[in-house]
């Protein structure tokens, strides 16, 4: 849902009453020109009422000043150009099954063919003599053609002020709605009703972003977006509409925030160092500066007055698991459970292996709990202290309980539904929660998703790193990579081979790691190969797993279940096959497998689609290591509901907002609302009483 949409209703209900004229939530029959067949098709694009008419964003924009002569159009440069039909055909082919709808326009300067490909009943709907606009992009110039272009009839006793002479808008549509029907309707609708449009703030003053967009009221906005007087209009109203968005997108999450601190009291889980003291002192290493960092702002929030809300961010391999293990051992100092949540059995698995060996020794009990298997935490040397659950979504169900929950960490957070998190949650009466992942979130996205938790950042990797080097190769290269991993595996070190699936499909040809498997082992011979995959029972899967970490098996082949939690310091080897089939950020968590021990690794992204944004991918990865940077540029690549998920993200469904290039916008308006809200606090904190010294 969008995040204004219910302050819209409310907005639109108050804009005017019975006595008051025309409402903004009036259905859209009270416009002249749309009757019960049109109205049915605006609903279809989602326009019921007058106020929706302010928020249908044009796709685009022409500027019908002037038009392109057709004998000036380039080869693949998008043109309008304006002319008359002086023949037009339906043309069939293939006993019928294919056909081609086709008008030739002369503007005085040359002609141009117009074609529309299985499209014949448009020929009812153009005549010779018709004038006509097309805009789109000439495929050919022998003949010059253009395929598939945006046309619309020139016809007489329509409001020429509303599609000739300025820049006009040109707007999604659906079938049966004509676009000079519905612009007509949107400039008619915006005349009657915009007054009546409530205005919002605190958008008024230039000094906010130093932008004009902050300088535009909102009425003046939804004219600028809908029919601007220069082009740059319109991406100012698209900025000052995505300011309103955005604050009451923060308003939900800081507002959230605040009535958590408003009835929440802290439990105190600072601990008292008697177990971080022995555990850090045991360790083969010293910490990095960025985890003594955030391991002081953890403790800070476990020791305050409200409960702790915080996002550890890390790219690969920056020891964030070594951060949580010490955020439990503060909480288990102070006598309260842990429970740590994991998005995969394989990742729970392992970090339950990790911990059980770190603090077992120290007398805490570790306990595992998936949807195969339940392993209670041993009750510890020391009765005070309490225990450490670790598990999947199988943590969430009705009869788990966590007596004296005091921290919850959830591992790849984005995997996660905000619903599951808050699950959690309750079970412990305000419980602090640590949220983590090793996937960077880029930072309006973060905002957005996570505004209302406080970040920690590992920046800083551990010493003694080996570099890791990543090539992009195509599937004809096969041979030659196979003998390179074989060259490797001789000296001694282990590789990954990856796929996209589990099995094959009949709909492409995706490889699968079940078919490529025997191929692959016959390839890498003598050299002991294993597989495993998310079908597989974990039992057998942590069999496998074990014989991998041990060196008793070379080769792992594997779909995408060793993402995260994976740590194989002799693997310096992987090779990902249809590496285009995966998101920049999943290559690069499974590229964080190897380089974790002092030897150069190499990562080889085999290409399968040769698509551009694949190609995009694939070069981005090769260029850079750094997490960050790969997480900006999958946001701008796939956008943020395809990086996160939409089911996992609860994203809102932003019409002007864009998250990849409105950071400064989401800066801008979380600031103000910030200032709201402490005013709005400020108004009712309680006052000291005046002093009544004596006379």
């Amino acid at each position: 849902m969008n995040p204004i949409a219910s302050e819209e209703r409310l907005a639109c209900a108050r804009a005017g009453g019975p006595d008051e004229g025309p409402r903004l939530d009036s259905r859209v029959t009270v416009l002249r020109g749309v009757g019960g067949e049109r109205a049915a098709q605006m609903e279809r694009l989602g326009l019921r009422t007058v106020g929706d008419l302010f928020w249908h964003r044009p796709a685009r924009y022409e500027d019908r000043r002037k038009f392109t002569p057709i004998r000036d159009v380039l080869l693949g440069t998008p043109v309008t150009v304006c002319g008359r039909i002086i023949a037009v055909g339906n043309h069939r082919f293939r006993k019928g099954t294919k056909s081609c709808f086709e008008f030739i326009l002369d503007d005085g300067t040359a002609r141009l063919h117009c074609r529309w490909w299985n499209l014949p009943f448009l020929e009812k709907f153009y005549s010779v003599g018709n004038e006509v606009l097309a805009y789109g992009k000439p495929n050919s110039l022998r003949p010059r053609t253009m395929d598939h272009p945006d046309a619309e009839k020139i016809e007489a006793g329509d409001d020429e002020r509303v599609h000739f002479g300025r820049i006009v808008p040109v707007y999604p549509l659906t079938e049966g709605m004509p676009q000079r029907t519905l612009r007509w309707i949107i400039w008619h609708g915006i005349d009657r009703f915009l007054p009546h449009l409530p205005e919002t703030g605190p958008w008024r003053t230039p000094e906010l972003l130093g932008e004009p967009a902050a300088a535009l009221g909102r009425r003046e906005a939804v004219q600028m977006l809908h029919f601007p007087a220069e082009l740059p209009e319109a991406e100012h109203a698209r900025q000052r509409l995505a300011l309103d968005e955005l604050a009451a997108l923060q308003r939900e999450i800081q507002g959230r925030r605040q009535r958590l601190n408003l009835k929440a009291p802290g439990l105190p889980c600072g601990g008292d160092n008697r177990l971080m003291r022995p555990f850090l002192l045991g360790l083969p290493f010293k910490l990095t500066g960025a985890q003594t960092r955030v391991l002081r702002e953890i403790r800070a929030d476990l020791a305050g007055l409200h409960p702790m809300r915080r996002l550890l961010q890390g790219d690969v391999g920056s020891g964030k698991t070594l951060v949580a293990a010490c955020a439990a051992l503060m909480t288990v100092e102070s006598g309260y459970n842990v429970a740590l949540m994991a998005p995969t059995e394989l990742l729970a698995e392992q970090l339950h292996r990790v911990l059980d060996r770190a603090l077992g020794s120290l007398g805490i009990g570790v306990g595992l709990r998936t949807s195969n298997t339940r392993q209670e935490p041993d009750a510890g040397s020391v009765p005070e202290l309490g225990s450490v659950w670790v598990g999947t979504h199988a943590l969430i169900q009705k009869a788990v309980e966590f007596p004296r929950l005091g921290l919850v960490i959830i591992d790849e957070q984005h995997k996660f539904g905000v619903a599951q998190r808050e699950t959690l949650l309750r079970k412990g009466n305000f419980p602090h929660l640590l949220v983590m992942t090793a996937t960077p979130i880029p930072r309006t996205l973060g905002l957005t998703l996570y505004g209302d938790l406080d970040v920690s950042l590992l920046d800083e990797l551990p010493q003694g790193r080996g570099r890791v080097r990543t090539h992009v190769r195509t599937p004809d290269t096969l041979p030659k990579v196979w003998l390179f991993v074989a060259r490797q595996l001789a000296a001694g070190r282990q590789a990954y081979v990856v796929y996209p699936r589990v099995s094959e499909s009949e709909h492409d040809d995706v490889k699968s790691v079940t078919r490529e498997f025997e191929k692959v082992r016959d390839a890498l011979a003598p050299h002991a190969t294993a597989m495993v995959h998310g079908r597989m029972p974990s039992v057998e899967r942590t069999r496998i797993m074990d014989a991998f970490r041990d060196g008793r098996v070379q080769v792992l082949m594997a779909t995408n279940v060793i993402e995260v939690g994976v740590d194989v310091p002799n693997a310096t080897v992987m090779v990902i096959e249809n590496a285009g089939q995966f998101g920049l950020a999943q290559l690069h968590q499974l590229r964080g497998r190897i380089g974790r021990g002092s030897h150069e690794s190499h990562c080889i992204l085999v290409e399968g689609e040769r698509t551009e944004e694949a190609r995009e991918r694939l070069k981005v990865l090769a260029e850079t290591t750094d997490g960050f940077a790969i997480a900006e540029a999958d946001l701008r690549l796939r956008g943020p509901g395809e990086l996160v998920g939409r089911d996992q993200s609860g994203l809102p469904g932003f019409r002007f907002a864009n998250l990849a290039c409105d950071g400064k916008l989401l800066e801008a308006a979380r600031a103000s609302v910030r200032r709201e809200l402490a005013a709005e606090t400020a108004k009712f904190a309680v006052k000291p009483a005046a002093s009544t010294s004596a006379q």
